[in-house]
């Protein structure tokens, strides 16, 4: 069984006792979380999706905030120098998927 949330505006395929890393979000480490549900799958291979997802819910739990590896930008003009060099580290939560009920 398997299902489609959404999460920060982007979609992830989850299973149960799944580690997935999402947007960040401002929960503390530990603390359960609902996912919105946008399709499930069954272990029959059945698709539920819109009206059919009334009651369905993904449970997850909060497993660590953290940041993604440095990401360096560099920017460069041949013969004008011009030379810019900026780093980012994108911040994530990572959940581990306790429940799919559908």
């Amino acid at each position: 069984m398997y299902a489609i949330v959404e999460c920060g505006g982007k979609q992830y395929k989850v299973e149960k006792d799944m580690l997935v890393k999402v947007e960040k979000l401002n929960e503390e480490v530990g603390k359960k979380v609902s996912l919105n549900v946008l399709m499930l799958v069954d272990d029959e291979g059945n698709v539920k999706t819109g009206d059919a997802l009334k009651g369905a819910k993904v449970e997850a739990t909060v497993n660590a905030q953290d940041k993604f590896p440095k990401v360096l930008v560099f920017h460069y003009k041949s013969k004008k120098q011009i030379r810019k060099r900026q780093g980012h580290r994108q911040p994530y939560t990572e959940l581990k998927i306790s429940a799919i009920k559908g």
